[in-house]
């Protein structure tokens, strides 16, 4: 292992916040901390990067004790990027990166060509090449983000702790970035361990994550393993809506009450009428959607009913059935626009139904467009 803890035990003043830490992270490999606010996930990282003393336990780094390195060899072998602001004055971009090589330099602080051609190299790697001259307090936060990410690997080190390093990013600059971590371990078998807000992308980069929660570790494993709907509802205490784990996403909680429409879905045309339905605090039910649909995975947590059929097979008679009895409760029907094939060719049926009972009907369009004429045909 790279950096590796044992039976590790974190807090403040001497008080146990999360006792019996196990965690190890490899050349090359991504380990991800994720968990609520106030769980405890800078608190390991600060102690395992010695700005925490640890309570009990051991940190290793290239299997020797970190307290048996001293400030310069650490630094030759791990560098930080942690949530604390920082502002020096004065300081352009490139003088901010720079501080990345002082572990290499001589007594006076004083850079070689070569350590200028690593520097702007840091600077290129993380995109902020023409930042190199502004002031450091004079760019946003998301570029002072990477400005410290591109000091973090200056250092050129084994070993790269971050703690959330997309806070303050915008989308671009955040999957940017995990390129370059995911670049740093796999090409230059850089070991890095991190925490991470977004689960979306937790799930994409990690190679193993650890959950935190309460005063121990929670769980730990693949993301296959840990992603699951019933864990991260359990790990961040969901008490309304609902972790998607095929999208990777949250969904809010379904309108309650009576529904408003029914919505003849399926193939992704759906999604964007369930979630205005849902802004407008509206219930609905939704139909003839295969289990292996898009629409089926939001329909499922915000429908107030859905009529669902396995995959890959073909609408019978009892699916039909099941959504004429909710288009009878339903004073609308929407068609979303769903193409019709031979798996779902008996959908035509439930256009038909309505239009002979008289139901008031709306294409997708006509929905989107006319929500509040939509919102009082269905409640009159």
């Amino acid at each position: 292992m790279q950096i590796e803890t044992k039976k590790l035990t974190v807090g403040y003043g001497g008080k146990p916040l999360i006792s019996g830490i196990n965690l190890g992270v490899e050349k090359g490999k991504i380990v991800t901390l994720i968990g609520p606010n106030g769980s405890g996930k800078s608190t390991i990282l600060k102690t395992i990067t010695r700005h925490l003393e640890r309570i009990a336990g051991v940190v290793m780094v290239d299997n020797r004790s970190i307290h048996q390195w001293n400030n310069k060899e650490l630094a030759q072998r791990m560098s930080v990027m942690l949530t604390e602001r920082v502002a020096p004055d004065l300081m352009t971009c490139f003088e901010v990166v720079s501080l990345g090589r002082y572990p290499y330099t001589n007594a006076f602080g004083r850079l070689t060509p070569q350590d200028e051609d690593i520097v702007m190299d840091s600077l290129r790697m993380v995109r902020a090449e023409e930042l190199a001259d502004h002031l450091f307090t004079q760019i946003s936060d998301g570029q002072r983000q990477r400005i410290l990410l591109a000091r973090a690997l200056c250092q050129q080190p084994e070993v790269l702790v971050l703690d959330e390093p997309t806070s303050y990013l915008d989308i671009r600059h955040k999957i940017e970035l995990l390129d370059i971590l995911r670049s740093l371990a796999s090409r230059k078998q850089v070991a890095v361990l991190l925490s991470l807000h977004e689960i979306d992308l937790a799930a994409k980069i990690s190679d193993w994550l650890i959950c935190v929660q309460g005063d121990s570790i929670q769980l730990s494993g693949l993301p296959d393993q840990v992603f699951t709907d019933a864990q991260m509802k359990a790990l961040y205490n969901l008490q309304t809506g609902s972790y998607n784990t095929l999208f990777g996403s949250v969904e809010l909680s379904p309108p309650p009450g009576e529904p408003s429409a029914f919505i003849l879905a399926g193939n992704g045309m759906g999604i964007p009428l369930f979630r205005l339905m849902q802004k407008h605090g509206l219930s609905f039910t939704t139909g003839i959607l295969f289990e292996n649909d898009v629409d089926f995975q939001v329909a499922n947590a915000l429908a107030h009913q859905v009529v669902s059929a396995p995959a890959f097979s073909l609408v019978d008679d009892v699916h039909i059935l099941q959504a004429k009895q909710m288009i009878d409760r339903s004073p609308l029907f929407v068609h979303a626009g769903t193409p019709i094939g031979q798996q779902n060719i008996r959908c035509l049926e439930l256009t038909e139904y309505a239009q002979s009972i008289g139901k008031r009907m709306l294409s997708k369009d006509a929905f989107l467009i006319g929500m509040d004429e939509a919102y009082k045909g269905g409640k009159r």
